[in-house]
């Protein structure tokens, strides 16, 4: 999954561009999604590419009901909303999700974050509040989630063989906080390689930075596909 951090449409684009040919996942977040809105999602879609949307719902159950409602509208393959918004909130997703398929509607996979991969033990334990070990907390999210009906969860890859340990093997990770062999860590705090990600067992990898700040971001993802393909 490329992760199209970008403010606008048109440097995304430019990226789109560049990559056009190499399928894979387009990831939209927050500042991207709040700046081109629905309509480049759209866009995306009809070019072909399966859609991310990175929004991390986390609100009031009836709340995230109507969002989901909307994102399924929208035709995103996949979407997240927060695990520590509790089981009945995520419960509320799915019945979003299910209000809005129809005939031409395909259903999405709904994931929940369970703690951001910039998140430290440090962070978690004093600032957050959460007691243990960030495994731990990871864990018990990825249970929740799982109970109510969530397809996967959002995970640092250093998690990934605990949870499927935990929820079984069909249990869906995605994994951010990866970065090619030589790549700079940045505001990341648990992190592998691609390579090392998917022989942990995971199902997706995000990669942003190290693609889209490249200077060839073709070759770039180019180099990548070829290092997990060995």
């Amino acid at each position: 999954m490329v992760a199209l951090d970008y403010p606008g449409a048109a440097e995304a684009r430019q990226l789109i561009e560049a990559l056009k040919g190499i399928p894979c996942y387009m990831k939209v977040g927050m500042q991207l999604f709040y700046s081109a809105g629905p309509q480049f999602v759209a866009s995306l879609k009809e070019q072909g590419y399966k859609v991310f949307l990175d929004v991390k719902m986390h609100d009031i159950p009836n709340t995230v009901k109507g969002g989901s409602e909307s994102v399924t509208r929208l035709g995103v393959d996949m979407f997240n909303v927060h695990a520590a918004g509790g089981k009945q909130m995520m419960e509320a997703a799915l019945e979003g999700v299910d209000k809005a398929l129809n005939g031409g509607t395909s259903k999405p996979i709904v994931i929940g974050v369970t703690q951001l991969t910039s998140t430290s033990l440090a962070v978690m334990n004093e600032e957050i509040g959460i007691a243990g070990s960030v495994e731990e907390a990871v864990i018990r999210y990825a249970q929740l989630a799982q109970s109510a009906g969530l397809h996967g969860v959002v995970a640092s890859p250093l998690e990934v063989t605990r949870i499927k340990e935990a929820c079984g093997t069909e249990f869906v990770t995605v994994t951010p906080g990866i970065r090619p062999a030589g790549a700079a860590i940045g505001d990341q705090s648990r992190v592998m390689t691609p390579a090392e990600a998917f022989a942990q067992g995971t199902d997706f990898v995000v990669i942003g930075r190290p693609i889209t700040a490249a200077e060839d971001p073709r070759s770039a993802l180019e180099a990548i596909i070829q290092s997990v393909s060995q």
